[in-house]
């Protein structure tokens, strides 16, 4: 696959997965959870040219520094989502407004680690887009899955809406009770 139809490709996904996670939606209880960012980083690794053949070290540590910052983008994403279960055990997510803002913070380092590669004049693909792509959202739905495993599923009775189990999230306030989004 060419370049630019990597780049067009690494777009639509995550413009589709941010989108989505700023609406309620139910946590797979499935164990395929990792099979999107298994494909992403199959697509991004038989991909030539990862590595720069003339700068190997600068493009390795810029490989290396976009994947640890992949994996903090995962995290700080899932830690920053909230989710709460429904009366009958359903485990359901939304991104917050503090998920916003680790998604800016993580495509300003993106962009400025392709600053400083342009600056060092290594040669990048968008191979290593896609790798840290996959590397985000592997991170973040395995902390999701992990997290909705330890929430016990809401009280019913008189008082459902007020019982629903909720996992604090970072950067928005827990004492809120939230409801599904109909589609």
């Amino acid at each position: 696959m060419s370049g630019l139809m990597n780049a067009a490709l690494i777009l639509a996904i995550a413009a589709v997965v941010i989108t989505r996670q700023f609406s309620a939606r139910r946590i797979a209880s499935d164990r395929r959870w990792w099979i999107v960012p298994a494909v992403l980083a199959v697509m991004a690794l038989r991909e030539p040219g990862m590595i720069d053949p003339h700068h190997q070290i600068e493009s390795s540590l810029l490989l290396g520094t976009e994947l640890v910052t992949a994996v903090a983008i995962g995290a700080g994403w899932a830690w920053t989502t909230r989710i709460w279960t429904e009366p009958d055990g359903a485990a359901w997510s939304r991104s917050t407004k503090a998920s916003g803002a680790v998604w800016a913070a993580g495509i300003c380092l993106r962009l400025g680690l392709f600053g400083i590669g342009t600056l060092l004049g290594v040669h990048q693909t968008s191979s290593a887009l896609m790798l840290g792509l996959a590397a985000t959202l592997l991170v973040r739905s395995g902390l999701l899955t992990w997290r909705a495993q330890a929430l016990e599923p809401a009280a019913t009775g008189q008082n459902q809406g007020q019982n629903q189990r909720q996992s604090p999230a970072y950067g928005d306030g827990v004492g809120r009770v939230l409801r599904k989004e109909h589609l």
